[in-house]
């Protein structure tokens, strides 16, 4: 990466810098809403919640599609914002830093992301991969260019064999979320989300109370935090809430646990079915998420709440998701705790509320197996 001493400053003035950086090489995505899932996440349902199931917040929902994103999701923008960061690295290129390569640790999407912005400048990467990651994701990398090597599966392992490649190659590490160019990338869909809900509910003659422009909220999905700190930034000073979500199973809600606990945790050890929120909130995201208090708040949920709400998202929607993308519209539907702060806070005039859908890459066995066993078999620790 560049020297994180060369980075903008982490704000919305940054992330739309690095929309314009981007944006020759990444697609502007589509948003989308459903008339059938605002009214099931504005009802309440007794099956919702153990048993509880009484919050009726009213909601309306907007779901912004990475899954059609380039490499099927959000990464290719932190990615590609990287690259273009340490080409303008003083010296970098002309010193051979491009020959050398890059490098980076992933469980799929950065990997893939990596791999495609690497190939597009004509640059070799090197990929560290967990011997655990989905069989479709391997292959895209691969597909990609790149040289994939395979690791254990927590971040202590991964980084351990990525420093062993830097050591062998000269290659420049590109961490998948803790640095500040990342950061910036991936906050660039918040920009977009923002505009193009504010140009729907125009074209739709909708008014909004005096002040608001559209959305009124967030939920983005956390692992690492890098793009759920991009969105907070790309949000700041706007008035738009935002919230991260997380699994709940073997304590993958790492970033809920520490933001109320105010201590970082730095270790995860989770086989969630959502594979891309496996990892701890690296230091750079964490310093806006919760040193900046940008996020409002964390929630999480149980993998069968995760495997309905892809569900829904299939047979509603027609979009292919994976695990972790369907993360941010399980809270909605089924996390009390979230409902019940909306119908408290929102009243009757309810929320425009943002669902990120991170990505789209997940193998058709895997989903096989996913909706036949619909989560319900992991017991929640």
């Amino acid at each position: 990466m560049a020297d994180p001493s060369t980075s903008p400053p982490l704000t919305r003035a940054s992330v739309a810098g690095a929309r314009e950086l981007i944006k020759p090489f990444v697609h502007r995505t589509p948003v989308i809403t459903s008339a059938s899932l605002s009214a099931l996440a504005s009802a309440p349902s007794a099956d919702r919640g153990k048993g509880k199931g009484k919050a009726k917040p009213k909601l309306r929902l907007w779901f912004k599609c990475e899954n059609f994103q380039k490499i099927g999701a959000f990464k290719a923008r932190g990615a590609f914002h990287a690259i273009e960061r340490l080409k303008k690295e003083p010296g970098w290129l002309a010193g051979g830093g491009a020959e050398r390569g890059v490098v980076t640790h992933s469980s799929g999407n950065h990997a893939q992301a990596l791999s495609l912005a690497a190939r597009t400048n004509g640059i070799p990467a090197y990929i560290v991969m967990p011997k655990i990651s989905a069989p479709p994701k391997v292959a895209a990398t691969k597909g990609y260019g790149a040289k994939v090597i395979f690791s254990g599966s927590t971040s202590v392992e991964r980084e351990a064999v990525a420093a062993t490649v830097i050591e062998e190659t000269g290659a420049r590490l590109v961490p998948p979320y803790d640095h500040p160019d990342i950061v910036l990338g991936q906050g660039t869909l918040g920009l977009e989300f923002q505009e193009q809900v504010e140009a729907m509910m125009a074209e739709e003659g909708r008014e909004r109370p005096e002040g608001k422009k559209g959305l009124d909220a967030v939920v983005a999905p956390c692992g690492g935090g890098g793009m759920l700190s991009g969105v907070a930034l790309s949000c700041e000073g706007t008035g738009i809430r935002v919230f991260g979500s997380e699994p709940s199973f073997q304590g993958a809600d790492d970033a809920k646990r520490g933001y109320e606990s105010g201590v970082r945790v730095e270790t995860v050890s989770s086989v969630t079915v959502a594979d891309g929120l496996r990892t701890p909130v690296g230091r750079v995201p964490w310093s806006i998420i919760y040193e900046r208090r940008l996020v409002a708040g964390f929630y999480s949920v149980p993998e069968a709440d995760i495997v309905r709400a892809m569900k829904l998202a299939y047979e509603r929607l027609k979009v292919v998701v994976e695990p972790s993308a369907a993360v941010p519209l399980a809270v909605a539907l089924y996390n009390e705790d979230f409902r019940e702060m909306v119908e408290r806070e929102a009243g009757d005039e309810g929320w425009d509320l943002g669902i990120v859908f991170s990505g789209g890459n997940v193998g058709l066995d895997a989903l096989g197996r996913l909706f036949a066993e619909g989560g319900g078999d992991r017991k929640e620790v």
